[in-house]
């Protein structure tokens, strides 16, 4: 099975991305889905950061306050760091056993995982090859503001606490461009997956 990675930074579309992928037939795993299962309510995870940043980072109902541990970490560097080592090796795990059921059921497939800190966790080097989705950064900063409901502020310090896109693309493998649409960048997720095909195919010969 060919195993890639995919990620990007804040309202670039990778979920959109994904959704292409997998009417192409590819296995595709949300890894920001996985990040709230890790923590949910009663789990390990959760404990871990209740013991790391106290009790007023719950609901009432005792799930995660994702926003107010959003508005913990955001622009303050040892605070995301401490919530990455406990979030981050439990989504490995999980992720690691996601891949391991989908190899069995389907050796010759293609298995995508989308994950946005994928290059700043170093769990990119566990992909054979890896996909960045981006944008040009107005049409990020825009599409943030819009989904979220931000202030210009907020939607920049947000932006600004990540890795620089032109960073990310550095380590890409392959590069979808979302800035032109949904049409455009359609497209462009059938080249790629063209190219993981035959990818796949070679690797399968060797």
């Amino acid at each position: 099975m060919l195993k890639v990675g995919l990620t990007g930074s804040i309202a670039v579309g990778k979920s959109f991305v994904c959704e292409v992928f997998r009417e192409l037939g590819c296995h595709t795993l949300d890894a920001d889905r996985v990040a709230r299962d890790v923590v949910g309510k009663g789990t390990p995870g959760l404990e871990q950061i209740v013991s790391a940043f106290g009790g007023d980072v719950l609901t009432a109902d005792g799930e995660l306050d994702r926003p107010k541990m959003a508005s913990i970490v955001f622009g303050d560097e040892e605070k995301r760091l401490l919530l990455n080592s406990i979030v981050h090796p439990l989504v490995f795990e999980s992720q690691n056993a996601w891949l391991a059921a989908r190899e069995v059921e389907d050796p010759d497939g293609i298995a995508i995982v989308d994950a946005a800190l994928m290059i700043e966790s170093g769990g990119y080097r566990r992909f054979d090859k890896l996909i960045v989705v981006w944008c040009e950064p107005e049409i990020q900063f825009e599409r943030l503001r819009k989904r979220d409901g931000l202030s210009e502020e907020e939607a920049r310090r947000r932006i600004s606490s990540q890795m620089p896109q032109e960073e990310k693309k550095r380590y890409a493998d392959l590069l979808i461009d979302t800035s032109s649409g949904f049409d455009a960048t359609r497209s462009q997720c059938r080249q790629v997956h063209s190219e993981l095909s035959k990818i796949s195919a070679e690797t399968r010969r060797d």
